[in-house]
């Protein structure tokens, strides 16, 4: 059987990638799902800033997520391009973590289950839609054979945890409470 690449307007194409067979093809779609959802977010958090308006917590978050939303468009072209995703985005990124850690170290001591109003759920997902993009960074790099600069995956795994904190950083703020999660698959 012949492989799928039918020949398209430019109208009829969404992507110039969309018919290769690389996983990069589905790393970038991946990455472009991942701007667009925190896009998604950052609308949320600014409808529930107009409940909180001088919160300085949600300011500050909202400011954190405008400087992320083009840095996981980088993320995207990162490995077929140029690497866009520099040392000093990734230190950054770290104290801007630290920051949202150390504000709400008292609200979670663990696993928890996912809950919270809106811009939660969709930074839940961020969160996890981060993982995925390590995970294909991790198969282009080790069954693709294409090189991934280490600064990539280091810069996600953080995004990844990032996002979580700010899920907690919010739930702080409207007085949502954690359900703790105890596993009965790990001690």
């Amino acid at each position: 059987m012949k492989k799928l690449h039918p020949k398209s307007h430019i109208d009829e194409l969404c992507y110039p990638f969309i018919y290769e067979d690389s996983l990069l093809c589905d790393y970038e779609i991946l990455t472009d799902d991942l701007t667009r959802m925190l896009g998604w977010a950052l609308n949320d958090l600014r409808i529930l800033k107009l409940n909180y308006p001088n919160n300085n917590d949600l300011n500050s978050l909202e400011t954190d997520l405008i400087w992320l939303l083009p840095l996981c468009y980088h993320l995207n072209g990162s490995i077929r391009g140029k690497l866009a995703i520099t040392e000093e985005n990734h230190q950054q990124l770290l104290q801007k973590y630290k920051h949202i850690k150390n504000i709400t170290k008292k609200s979670i001591s663990g696993f928890v289950l996912p809950g919270g109003i809106s811009p939660v759920g969709i930074l839940n997902k961020c969160s996890s839609t981060s993982k995925k993009v390590i995970r294909l960074m991790v198969k282009i790099h080790n069954e693709e054979h294409k090189e991934v600069p280490d600064i990539l995956p280091k810069f996600a795994n953080l995004l990844c945890n990032y996002f979580f904190s700010a899920t907690i950083l919010i739930n702080q703020v409207t007085g949502f409470k954690e359900i703790p999660f105890i596993s009965k698959s790990y001690k």
